[in-house]
């Protein structure tokens, strides 16, 4: 199966095989290693300047982020969320969550990150320690300016925290020159390992810093693993051969290098958009804002995207729903993993292929629906009519039997009348008349 979904994503036969390895304890010696040539190769590729520390924990890409947001804040401090996706509006509720001081400034999904909004806001809000930013916001395949953000935090003194789940080995990124305090990211996405191994890479001086700050969580504090792994040990029990699988994978990362990779993805990218283009299928974002690994679309009319789901899946490819407010009117497509240019060629072909049916199966669906709607609308008009004629019986039936109270009301006073007459006469009362 070809993945064209976000992550997990398909990966080499080197990196499956690394999961074979033989069984290990996480607590001798050879994991250690293990754990510190991942370390290494994570610096190498990534932060080569040395003045990052790179902490590994098991978790998804989330458990990453989790981490890097409880532990970035001493109290009274807060961070300022830059919100414009799904996994923006993740960090604002993870800090939420635990009860952190945070401040979120939101944007359209489909515009770019205006600059002003957060000038002002750090410029008013003294306590704001950290700029939380999504690197790349795989809800719509938007690339976020975080070298512009950076720049602004830095000239206001503060520093950012970046997720980077969806974008480490596949966007361009300098930590230091884009004032990045932290950045999260996994195994999976554009590493192109397996997920299961989330890894945060924290700027030294910073790190030091954070040991001294309060523990908001005892799985997820960065501290906890800090200290562990720089003595060789790790707090908690790994997913020993996903870290195997993970070392194999950042040895084909450094093989392949990471400006390679980007450029791979990058040329991917382009050969998806440019047939997609070619038979008409609408982007969701304008040109400027996308990643180089994934494309939203806009659903043609009349076509949903179950349909176009489950025909690909039938020839052999998955994509991706849209999320949230965007569920129904998007279908997203990456090409991050283990992919060539003859799976994404094979996608290509099998989406033209496939689109007059979805559009087949969306017209008799929507006729479907008319029907059912039409149904509905005549079922609720004879009921509706239905219950208005209860309602008259009912009033007349009220009516008819409210008169008939009435006369027997007026017949049994009269009898009273008549029988007082009686009475009377008998009683030797005399009889009143009236009239002349």
């Amino acid at each position: 199966m070809i993945l064209l979904n976000p992550g997990p994503v398909n990966v080499s036969d080197r990196v499956r095989q690394a999961l074979l390895k033989p069984d290990i304890c996480h607590r001798e010696s050879e994991f250690n290693d293990l754990i510190e040539d991942i370390r290494d190769k994570l610096v190498r590729a990534f932060a080569p300047g040395g003045n990052f520390v790179p902490i590994l924990l098991t978790g998804s890409g989330t458990a990453a982020v989790e981490a890097a947001v409880t532990s970035c804040l001493p109290p009274g401090r807060r961070i300022l969320v830059i919100k414009n996706g799904v996994y923006s509006q993740r960090i604002s509720a993870i800090a939420n969550a635990h009860k952190m001081q945070n401040m979120d400034i939101s944007f359209e999904w489909d515009q770019r990150v205006e600059n002003e909004p957060i000038e002002v806001a750090l410029r008013q809000n003294k306590a704001i320690q950290v700029v939380a930013v999504v690197h790349h916001e795989t809800s719509t395949g938007m690339l976020n300016p975080v070298k512009e953000i950076g720049a602004i935090a830095k000239k206001a003194g503060r520093f950012l925290l970046v997720d980077s789940v969806s974008s480490l080995g596949g966007e361009e990124i300098d930590f230091n020159s884009y004032n990045v305090g932290l950045i999260a990211g996994s195994s999976g996405k554009c590493i192109q390992g397996f997920p299961g191994v989330g890894f945060v890479l924290v700027r030294r001086d910073l790190m030091e810093q954070m040991v001294t700050y309060e523990q908001r969580s005892v799985y997820l504090h960065l501290p906890t693993y800090y200290k562990q792994q720089e003595e060789g040990a790790i707090p908690f029990t790994p997913a020993v051969q996903l870290y195997y699988a993970f070392d194999e994978a950042l040895n084909e990362l450094l093989e392949e290098g990471v400006t390679n990779r980007i450029a791979r993805y990058r040329k991917l990218a382009r050969l998806i958009r440019n047939r997609m283009r070619a038979i008409r299928m609408k982007f969701y974002l304008r040109e400027p804002l996308w990643s180089s690994t994934l494309t939203a679309f806009t659903l043609p009319e009349g076509v949903f995207y179950d349909h176009l789901h489950d025909l690909l899946r039938e020839r052999g490819y998955v994509i991706y729903a849209g999320q949230a407010q965007l569920a129904e009117s998007i279908f997203r497509v990456a090409n991050m993993g283990a992919l060539t240019e003859v799976n994404i060629t094979g996608f290509l072909d099998a989406f033209e292929e496939m689109l007059p049916e979805a559009q087949k199966l969306g017209e008799e669906r929507v006729k479907e629906m008319e029907r059912l709607t039409g149904e509905r609308k005549e079922k609720e008009e004879r009921e509706k009519a239905e219950a208005e004629a209860a309602k008259k019986a009912e009033e007349e039936a009220a009516r008819l039997a409210k008169e008939k109270a009435l006369a027997e009301a007026e017949a049994k006073a009269s009898g009273k009348e008549k029988d007082a007459d009686k009475l009377s006469i008998a009683e030797g009362k005399p009889e009143v008349k009236t009239g002349a």
